[in-house]
């Protein structure tokens, strides 16, 4: 089975170059690194299981309460295997933008928005949104609780997410 296809390599070599050339440049900002694990809710939930996701961001100081930047992340939505039917995993290469409001020293409020690349076959993509919830544990630390999205031809994979950012 082939997982990621030609076309899709292409976008997804553009995308790493043209992250790792904003961040190299960047002066003010922070590079943050994060993992989360979803449940399926809406159009999904039926046929999949589980999504886990990883993130990396580079947030660039807008004020001393707001932060923007380059966010690119990974989903996988695992499948379901029912009356000896399985439904296989569906992949996003979500692209966005990255916008974060710090409400006090331990809150966070934010929000992505985008275009999530279909990775696996057949899978072409879509609009991608994930609002976010941040609690600070420390300067370095953070949980999150986020909804995402991805909606195309009036279908949605979408999950609720809980999962922890590293402040690199």
């Amino acid at each position: 089975m082939e997982i990621i296809n030609l076309k899709n390599m292409k976008k997804l070599l553009l995308l790493f170059a043209l992250t790792f050339t904003l961040i190299s440049n960047a002066q003010d900002g922070e590079f943050n690194i994060g993992a989360n694990f979803g449940l399926p809710v809406g159009d999904i939930d039926v046929s999949h299981n589980f999504a886990i996701s990883a993130e990396v961001n580079y947030l660039f100081d807008v004020s001393d309460e707001f932060q923007v930047g380059p966010s690119v992340s990974f989903i996988n939505y695992f499948g379901k295997e029912e009356n000896n039917i399985g439904f296989g995993s569906i992949q996003f290469l979500p692209i966005a933008g990255a916008a974060r409001f710090n409400v006090s020293d331990a809150f966070s409020l934010g929000a992505d928005l985008g275009y999530a690349v279909g990775i696996n076959q057949g899978n072409d993509g879509g609009f991608y949104y994930r609002p976010v919830v941040a609690y600070h544990l420390t300067e370095t630390i953070a949980l999150q609780a986020s909804y995402s999205g991805v909606t195309s031809d009036g279908a949605t994979a979408s999950n609720v997410g809980l999962g922890v950012v590293f402040k690199l």
